[in-house]
This record gives structure tokens, C-alpha cells and sequence, in this order.
């Protein structure tokens, strides 16, 4: 261990140890049982613990990466400065949603808590309902600092964590990075197009939805040049997506028809109106408009027949080809690479727009990353370990990787801010994909970043920060509505009811939407679908969505 690295560790425990002897503002006792012997009292409690003690968790990793959580470098840094070792049960992502529920159904094989939950709001209250995990505001009051110090912070995050009786039932991942409509989350599916092929073919970057059908076919009938001056091998495709896959959708393209909502929620298929009303966006006349244009561009052969079936492994091996002229996704990096592509413009139809996704002005957000189980014996002790993963210098690292790490990269190096105190400097990442640099490297689960640390506890990536520039410079100006659907916190009888109505609306209109970008649509067509719409519930399950809307601008 070099001489900073050991200075760093006392550090960490130093502030570890006076965090915890201060609380915030707790009270005395001792809360939880015992958990090999120890027993906790806030009074006492401070890491490293004299002794070890053991508790468990479950948590989720990337196919392909370390499946054993403690062989991480973060988790052993942890152990070291806590003396608190974990019991790790794994499952591996791409099968989480399968297995978890099985594992939640059964209270006498729980660990103590589960690290990298991802619940919603329905399984939140379900599990709450059922006893399966405890709230945990009196333990983030007495055990946990650096969460009350986030929360002292920014207010709204524990307001958005908080149910309508006061309680709260998990941990959140916070990462903030810009703000409003200059959040790195108010774009997801971002449109990438080949600027490489367009400087060959001597075309301009397009802005309406002419030019940009325009310039696919310039890509379809001039793919024997492109082939041969670029060396590509396999057939050139003018555009690529996943179909109703999140960031990969293309109906970011759709934003200029009609009233220029687009589709920007691919969960839900909602967006709020200036006049602050909740809208069904498959309602509008700008997503039949946009949806009979993408057909267009279907039959003209500007469409990759594969992009309403391919997986995620198929795309970016035809990306990393080098074959798309256009595709989407969070990061282009990820798909093709950063030299020679850009990010498109909003493109002009009746309209010039872009709706910024709902829940993106407060940043990133997931109100459900960890919960605390019933089958805790020390719960106090677990949340005091937990709390560490909110530490400033803590939680970047979580999130994306660390350093010191004796492989062929690293996330971060140990560096100083302009006072002289430690902080974590973002290394180059090269041609390396930043997923999968950093799904090697971080843990995920709990954790918090706010955009006061950037420049004081941790730089801004590379990746976020060109990302945030594209956004404020490309997208922000376009960005013509006012509001977004914030996050709420329904009740259980509002979560499920709309959880129900959410299952059979989306699975209409995402059907409905490739059905008919493969192969057209009619006039019956669309009013069968709004008529199906009707009958699945769609005017309740605006209304509720309306009730919390109203209620949030009070």
C-alpha cells in the first residue's frame, strides 16, 4: 500500500468513527438485536468495531464480471474500515427479476438486507405490508449521518423517499449531475448519426425530418462506397435501435409531429402539459403522425429489420462494426465509438422539440436501490455499515469504480483538491466501453452524489461531462415544455392500481407502436387502439397520475 493510500484509510476511519459518535441528532438506547455478540449502542459504536462481526446482504452482478462481491477492491477497503464482514448471496443481473421475488417470498432465508434491490414503489409497500422489511427513518436518524447530511442538503430526496404515513422503506441511489432541464437524465435515448459518412458523402448535419430521411437514403444507395472506403464488413444499415428498449428507442425522432410530445416515458407513455395536465402521449396526433413516418422510413429500407428483436449484445456487435449510420443510446460510446459520430438535433416536423423524460429534473434517482429485511438481527449495526456507502469520498466510487486496483485500468486516481484534501481525480478511459469499465469495477447499491462534489470530493467523468455539454448545448435550447411528471410516492392502493393498469396500457401501445413502424397502420387501426386504450383503464389511470401531479405543485 503506497504512503497516501495508508494515509487515506486512516482518514476514511477517522471520519467514520466521528460521524458515528455523532449521529444526527439520535436519541440514546440501543436498537436491534445482537449480531455475534455485539451489541450496538449509539453511545459505543464506532468502526472499525474492536471485534468482527457478520452480516449479510444480497446483491446482483453484471454477467461477465466478478461474481463474488468481497473479492472487489471496494468491498475489501470496506471490510478494513469497518471490521464488518458480509455474507454475500449473488445473483447475476440479466436474472434478477426472475429470482428476486422468489427470494423475497421467503422471510426465513433473507439475509439482512438486499444491496442492489432496484424495487418500485408496489414492491416497496407489498413487501412493507407482508413485514418483509422494516422502515428505516429511526435508524437513518441515529446510525446513519451521512444520509441525514444529504438530506440536510437536498430535502427533496427525502421527501421523494418518504411514504404518505411518514415512513421510509429504502435507501436511495442519488446522482445528481446537471440540473433541470440541463440533467444528464433529461435525455435517455439520444439519436447518434455517423458524421464520418456524412463528411465522405459531402452532407450536412440534417435538422427537419426531410433532410434526415434524406440523408438515410444518401446512406442506403451509397453503401458500396461506404463499404469499401471504410473497410466495413457486412451490409451498411442507415439505422439501427431496440424497439420499446428504453434508451435504445428511436421515438426521440418523433418529438417535431403534432403537438411535439414524442414518446419520452417508454414506461409509462405519459407527459404533462404547459398547463400542467397529464397527457396519454399515445393519444396524440403527433404520435400517430410520427409513427406513420417511421413506417415510411421502414418500407423505404432505412430501418434494420432486426431492430424489433435484436438483443443488446446483437446491436453493439453490429455498431462495433461499424455499420449504422444512425442508432441510439445513452452514450455512443458504448455502441460505436466517440470519433466520427455526433448526437442529431431535434428534428423540425410541425414542430421543433425536445420533452425532456419524466422524473429528470431531479436528477438521477431510485427510491427503492436497498432495503433493510424483517430477518435483520442487528438492524442498527446494518445500517451503520450501510451509511458508509453515502460517505462523499464513498460514493462516487460505489458508482463507478475505484483506484489502486492492480489490473490494466482504474476508474479514478487518489488525487487533491485546490484546498489539499484527498479526492477522487476520473482517469482516462481510452477506447475502453465506459459500462463495461465500470460494471468491472463498482458495486452499485445506495449512494448519493450531489453536484456540490464535483471539484471537491471527485471530478466529473469524462463520459457525463461531454454527455452534459451535448445535452445543454444541443438538446436544452429545444427543450420547449415546461414540467415533467415528478417522483412520487403513491399509496399502496395508487401504486398497485396503476402497477395493474400500467401492465396492460404499455404492452398495448408498445405493441401497437412496432406493429405499425413494420407495417403501417389505418385510421381503424388507431381508433381500435384508442379504444383499447379506453377499455384498459386509461381515463383512471391518468386521473391518479393527475391527483399526485396537482398534489406536488400544491
Amino acid at each position: 500500500m503506497s504512503k497516501f493510500a495508508k494515509i487515506m484509510s486512516l482518514v476514511l476511519a477517522a471520519i467514520m468513527m466521528l460521524s458515528l459518535l455523532a449521529g444526527c441528532g439520535g436519541k440514546g438506547g440501543t436498537v436491534g438485536g445482537n449480531s455475534n455478540g455485539l451489541e450496538v449502542d449509539p453511545a459505543t459504536l464506532s468502526f472499525p468495531l474492536a471485534e468482527t462481526a457478520t452480516i449479510k446482504g444480497l446483491t446482483n452482478f453484471p454477467a461477465g464480471t466478478e461474481s463474488e462481491p468481497n473479492n472487489r477492491t471496494i468491498f475489501k477497503r470496506l471490510e478494513e474500515q469497518t471490521n464488518v464482514h458480509v455474507e454475500w448471496k449473488t445473483i447475476q443481473s440479466d436474472q434478477w427479476g426472475e429470482k428476486i421475488a422468489l427470494e423475497m417470498s421467503n422471510a426465513k432465508t433473507l439475509p439482512d438486507f438486499v444491496f442492489n434491490a432496484g424495487f418500485g414503489d408496489t414492491d416497496l409497500l407489498k413487501y412493507a405490508k407482508q413485514g418483509v422489511i422494516i422502515n428505516l427513518e429511526e435508524y437513518i436518524e441515529k446510525y446513519m449521518p451521512n444520509l441525514c447530511k444529504v438530506f440536510e442538503q437536498a430535502p427533496e430526496y427525502k421527501a421523494m423517499c418518504t411514504d404518505e404515513d411518514g415512513h421510509i422503506w429504502a435507501l436511495p441511489w442519488i446522482e445528481q449531475l446537471g440540473y433541470e432541464k440541463t440533467a444528464i437524465q433529461t435525455v435517455g435515448n439520444m439519436s447518434f448519426i455517423n458524421t464520418a459518412w456524412l463528411e465522405y458523402l459531402d452532407l450536412e448535419m440534417p435538422t427537419t425530418v426531410d433532410e434526415f430521411e434524406a440523408v438515410l437514403i444518401a446512406f442506403r444507395d451509397n453503401a458500396a462506397d461506404l463499404k469499401a472506403h471504410f473497410g466495413i464488413e457486412g451490409d451498411i444499415i442507415p439505422m439501427s435501435f431496440i424497439m420499446n428498449d428504453g434508451d435504445q428507442d428511436p421515438c426521440i425522432l418523433i418529438n417535431g409531429f403534432g403537438e411535439g410530445y414524442g414518446d419520452p416515458d417508454r414506461g409509462r407513455h405519459i407527459a404533462v402539459t404547459d398547463d400542467k395536465e397529464v397527457i396519454c402521449v399515445a393519444n396524440s396526433e403527433g404520435f400517430k403522425e410520427g409513427i406513420a413516418w417511421l413506417h415510411e422510413l421502414y418500407a423505404e429500407g432505412l430501418i434494420d429489420p432486426e431492430a424489433f428483436t435484436q438483443e443488446w449484445s446483437t446491436y453493439v456487435a453490429k455498431g462495433k462494426s461499424g455499420r449504422y449510420g444512425v442508432c441510439f443510446s445513452w452514450d455512443i460510446a458504448n455502441i460505436a465509438s466517440l470519433d466520427g459520430w455526433a448526437p442529431l438535433p431535434a428534428l423540425t416536423a410541425d414542430v421543433r422539440n425536445i420533452t425532456p423524460q419524466n422524473g429528470s429534473f431531479t436528477s438521477g434517482f431510485d427510491r427503492g436501490r436497498c432495503v433493510v429485511t424483517a430477518a435483520a438481527e442487528n438492524p442498527a449495526l446494518v445500517c451503520a455499515w450501510l451509511d458508509q456507502m453515502y460517505a462523499p469520498i464513498q460514493s462516487p466510487q460505489n458508482n463507478w469504480g475505484t483506484y489502486g486496483e492492480n489490473d490494466d485500468f482504474d476508474i479514478f486516481v487518489m488525487g487533491t483538491n485546490d484546498q489539499g484534501e484527498p479526492m477522487l481525480q476520473h482517469a482516462p478511459l481510452g477506447d475502453a466501453s465506459p459500462v463495461e469499465v465500470r460494471e468491472a469495477e463498482s458495486v452499485n447499491g445506495p449512494l448519493a452524489i450531489l453536484d456540490s462534489y464535483y471539484g471537491v470530493y471527485v471530478t466529473c467523468p469524462d463520459d457525463a461531462q461531454y454527455r452534459l455539454d451535448w445535452i445543454k448545448d444541443i438538446y436544452t435550447p429545444d427543450m420547449n415544455t415546461k414540467y415533467v411528471f415528478p417522483n412520487v410516492f403513491m399509496s399502496t392502493e395508487d401504486t398497485k392500481k396503476i402497477s395493474d393498469l400500467q401492465a396492460d396500457i404499455s404492452k398495448c401501445i408498445n405493441t401497437a407502436k412496432a406493429n405499425w413502424v413494420m407495417n403501417g397502420f389505418t385510421d381503424a387501426d388507431w381508433d381500435k387502439l384508442q379504444s383499447d386504450l379506453d377499455a384498459y383503464g386509461l381515463k383512471e389511470y391518468l386521473s391518479i397520475h393527475q391527483k399526485y401531479l396537482d398534489a406536488y405543485y400544491g
